[in-house]
């Protein structure tokens, strides 16, 4: 483990070198024929890996996840530098640079007391730096849906344009499902293909979003672990529903009802 400064130079240096020669003529055939684009699937993978080394309360393996996240930065770093657009020093002085001029409270003479203070600073200094223009500019367009949906509303809140309490954004929730009943009852069995109840399902998800920005959780988080939840009871109670053959859909509600019953208990 590096223990000071100098000691994580100097592995990190290896990692940069480790990296240019396997790029360079003589290195890695699979390493030389990879561009930008070719590894854009590995940079999303390795990220959500690291999502769910963190959600596992995986130390270790964090640290391993972590190294496949930096490997990525580190290769597309050098394949800028081949293409002498900037290299992986202009990357971590640009980020030590951001980090200094969003942190007047730290670095400079400003001030920040909590957490919201701070994000709200970033936020304005980020605006100031981009010479102004609307606060939802700049939204990255790989987003999934749902991260888009928690930064937009973040966006917004800052200049106000924001629920001012829990209790408003759940009517909102419940407003939005009204609208979708409507809309359903009105379509009947059209409603599957209909543009408008996708729109009402698209404004309940939305503000569901909204919802748990402003419950301090994220979304995208509640979403895994929900889904998590769901495949665990699933693959319980799935032998017994094939086995059976005929099960009825209530049948299958208490078999999930006695597989929650028994998580519940412990």
């Amino acid at each position: 483990m590096a223990n000071n400064k100098s000691d994580a130079a100097v592995v990190f240096d290896r990692l940069v070198e480790i990296m240019r020669t396997l790029r360079a003529p003589g290195g890695c055939p699979w390493d030389r024929e990879q561009d930008a684009r070719s590894l854009r699937p590995y940079v999303l993978e390795e990220a959500y890996e690291v999502v769910q080394a963190i959600d596992d309360e995986d130390a270790e393996g964090l640290a391993g996840e972590l190294g496949d996240l930096l490997l990525q930065i580190v290769f597309h770093a050098q394949l800028a530098e081949e293409k002498g657009e900037f290299d992986i020093e202009a990357v971590v002085t640009g980020i030590c640079d951001k980090l200094i001029r969003r942190h007047p409270h730290v670095f400079g003479d400003g001030t920040a007391e909590t957490p919201r203070e701070v994000r709200e600073r970033w936020e304005m200094l980020k605006l100031e730096e981009r010479g102004g223009g609307s606060v939802v500019d700049d939204m990255p367009t790989a987003l999934p849906a749902l991260a888009t949906a928690e930064k937009l509303g973040r966006r917004a809140a800052q200049v106000g344009f924001d629920w001012r309490e829990v209790g408003d954004v759940l009517d909102k929730v419940r407003e939005e499902i009204l609208e979708l009943e409507d809309r359903l009852r009105q379509k009947a069995s059209e409603a599957r293909r209909d543009k408008q109840v996708e729109e009402e399902l698209g404004d309940l998800l939305f503000s569901v979003s909204n919802l748990a920005r402003h419950l301090g959780m994220s979304p995208e988080v509640a979403l895994r672990r929900a889904n998590e939840k769901f495949e665990r009871r699933f693959r319980a109670i799935e032998p017994r529903i094939k086995a059976d053959g005929s099960m009825q859909i209530e049948q299958m509600d208490e078999l999930w009802e006695e597989v929650k019953r028994s998580e519940e208990a412990g």
